[in-house]
């Protein structure tokens, strides 16, 4: 695989990625003072939300060949001059591929909401493309169940890369079409080019969303969750392995389903100090969306999140 290095795959009910991130050219200094005190801020806050999740244990995604990723500190993360939604890139596009459903579409413009809460950025949806962009060598029938497949990579650099905004940060695809990365693989959730920042995601496994409330809800919660977990290592974030969260890597649906939306102690200061954002504003509003579209479990965790970081409130003392 000539571009391993660089490329997050999530498939086969794997989640691969490697995590040799190209090191950039050095940005041009910017407030590092106050990089510096909103990293303790952060660590301060980290340390109240801990006892809400749980340490990691080990997971199916870490056994195997390949699977050798090493633990990475939030110190770690700082210095190694991670990719920043900052400055005059810091606009998420997300682009519609293919036809939708009504239920489907709602998926992708809720899941644009949520990344725009998620990593505290601007989000906006790039003019749609039918699947007429795609030729016939960039497609296939599956030869073993026969489902219409789309080549990931050629969404990436042929479909993505030429049309990337002046001001993304990220520019990704949201395809109901199945896709698949290339020899070798049945299929793949998602797959991005970490040095690019470019990716691209399919809701067509994750159910179907006009089928009932509780369908739209599941279709919601694995497109949001896959979302938000590539995006990240987008913005040089590695697979976790501190606590249980979002960013750890799956092998299966059950291993993801298991995982919370939320992010950790440690993966929460990474994205808050890679964007700069108001912690306790962002965790407002991804709890005000869990709990409007149904997410009930991680609005409960979000909510348990809130009332430890805000201050308790005291009755005034009776004279």
């Amino acid at each position: 695989m000539q571009q391993a290095n660089k490329l997050a795959l999530i498939g086969l009910g794997l989640c691969v990625v490697f995590t040799t991130f190209a090191i950039a050219p050095r940005p041009k200094k910017r407030k590092t003072h106050n990089d510096r005190k909103h990293a303790r801020k952060l660590a301060r806050m980290a340390k109240k939300i801990r006892r809400h999740f749980r340490r990691f244990r080990g997971g199916d995604w870490t056994r195997g060949p390949g699977r050798s990723e090493r633990y990475q500190s939030v110190r770690s993360y700082m210095r190694s001059r991670p990719t920043r939604p900052l400055g005059r890139r810091r606009v998420i596009y997300v682009l519609p591929l293919g036809r939708f459903t009504q239920g489907q579409t709602k998926v992708v413009k809720l899941t644009a909401k949520l990344l725009g809460l998620y990593f505290s950025r601007p989000v906006k949806m790039h003019k749609p493309l039918p699947l007429s962009v795609i030729p016939s060598r960039a497609r296939r029938k599956h030869p073993t169940w026969g489902d219409k497949q789309i080549l990931s990579r050629y969404v990436l650099y042929k479909v993505l890369k030429p049309r990337m905004p002046r001001d993304a940060a990220a520019f990704i695809a949201l395809t109901s079409s199945d896709l698949w990365p290339g020899r070798g693989w049945n299929f793949v959730f998602g797959e991005a080019d970490l040095n690019q920042r470019v990716g691209v995601w399919s809701i067509y496994r994750n159910g179907n969303p006009d089928k009932s409330p509780k369908d739209f809800r599941s279709c919601l919660l694995h497109t949001v969750k896959v979302a938000s977990h590539e995006l990240g290592h987008i913005f040089s974030v590695p697979h976790c392995k501190a606590y249980e969260c979002n960013m750890c890597g799956s092998n299966s649906r059950t291993e993801s389903d298991a995982r919370p939306l939320a992010l950790c102690p440690q993966c929460f200061q990474k994205i808050c100090w890679a964007t700069q954002c108001q912690p306790l504003l962002r965790y407002k509003k991804l709890h005000q969306f869990c709990k409007t579209h149904g997410l009930q479990a991680d609005a409960k965790l979000y909510k348990k999140i809130l009332r430890s970081l805000q201050p308790h409130k005291h009755p005034p003392k009776r004279r």
